[in-house]
């Protein structure tokens, strides 16, 4: 089994060494946007927006919180997720959550107001846990395909950069919960969006097997089929 603290010095020498040029991210993503061919409006506007909206915000690791959303949004252009509404998603699904914004004030389509309300974890009166709730937020990723490929996305950027930063248990609750929920719900995924089919497996695969290393180096055995988190099934929508 790896050694916490070590994991955590190394992580610290590694923000150090591989820094993130945000002005290079946002430089790319403004001129992937600025197609006149094929514009980006949505996309371009979020970009603003999130900037203003996470102004002076860190992660837990200290580094800005813009290079989360700016790396996902950059992520999808490079698999070839190039949907306005998708990129515009990508950069603001943490807005409502980390910034107190109300999901219906958000200046954007509906399209994007409703991928940022499935990417928005809420607690529902008919839950009867916490586990219920997040059973119920990730099966109804299928019901929108900004959301989906968003959260895939999002997963992916999280597990790049929790070891070392996050505690143990939160870690291991990560893991377990992109196991029994998270990759179960990319499966189906596939025949729900076969537009989509490639980009999900390519997401799918490249997160289950970050997930598998790092639940190995951990000596985390997520699986045991007594330790799931929740019920690997969907909800009747």
């Amino acid at each position: 089994m790896v050694d916490f603290d070590v994991v955590c010095k190394l992580r610290t020498k590694q923000q150090q060494f591989h820094t993130h040029d945000t002005d290079t991210m946002i430089t790319f993503i403004r001129g992937f946007c600025s197609d006149r061919m094929n514009p980006k409006p949505e996309t371009l506007r979020a970009l603003g927006y999130m900037r203003k909206k996470h102004e002076g915000q860190t992660r837990v690791s200290g580094e800005p919180y813009i290079v989360h959303p700016l790396s996902m949004a950059c992520h999808a252009i490079g698999l070839g997720l190039s949907n306005d509404s998708l990129l515009a998603v990508t950069l603001l699904h943490d807005v409502c959550e980390d910034t107190n914004t109300n999901i219906n004030d958000l200046p954007f389509s509906t399209a994007v107001r409703q991928g940022v309300k499935y990417m928005t974890i809420q607690k529902l009166p008919g839950d009867a846990d916490k586990a219920e709730t997040k059973r119920r937020y990730f099966w109804s990723l299928l019901e929108d395909a900004n959301a989906l490929l968003c959260k895939a996305l999002d997963r992916y950027s999280n597990l790049n950069s929790m070891v070392g930063v996050l505690s143990m248990d939160r870690v291991e609750r990560n893991l377990r919960e992109t196991h029994d929920l998270l990759l179960p719900v990319l499966k189906e995924a596939k025949e729900v969006y076969p537009e989509y089919a490639n980009e999900i497996h390519t997401l799918r695969t490249s997160i289950r097997d970050m997930n598998d290393v790092i639940a190995m180096l951990c000596g985390i055995d997520i699986w045991d089929a007594q330790m799931v988190v929740a019920k690997c099934s969907p909800l009747n929508f």
